[in-house]
């Protein structure tokens, strides 16, 4: 089972705006980090999980990471955003790792995201320990 990481969809005002910027970028979109991932062998078959107001909303998999000449790191993503069950997630700083068994289901055939309880409201019910 892979390893996942996750963070912030940070600038992104909708998941559509963050979908719009992954697929402006046919090579792979790039995120870029100070340091590897301890753990970046495990995630061969992973995938970035985004947090948009306090929510998993969806997923970018794993294309590889790639070293810039400053010495930072590059994770390439495949320019999509796949939609899956929206959970609650804290935010934080630089990326999480996520084991496989804690990652949320794609959306189904058919489902879409308005089957699913908004973002905000999701970090709302969590906050007061209803989620």
């Amino acid at each position: 089972m892979p390893l996942h990481i996750t963070k912030i969809a940070y600038r992104a005002e909708s998941p559509a705006s963050l979908r719009a910027w992954l697929e402006s970028r046919p090579d792979g979109a790039l995120m870029t980090t100070r340091y590897l991932p301890k753990r970046h062998e495990e995630m061969q078959g992973g995938s970035l999980y985004w947090i948009f107001e306090h929510a998993l909303i969806g997923r970018s998999p794993i294309m590889g990471f790639e070293q810039r000449e400053d010495g930072r790191w590059h994770i390439r993503l495949e320019p999509r955003l796949i939609p899956v069950h929206t959970i609650p997630r804290r935010a934080h700083q630089g990326w999480r790792y996520l084991e496989d068994k804690d990652a949320p289901a794609d959306l189904g055939e058919g489902e879409t995201q308005g089957d699913v309880l908004p973002p905000r409201l999701i970090g709302e019910l969590a906050k007061l320990g209803l989620v």
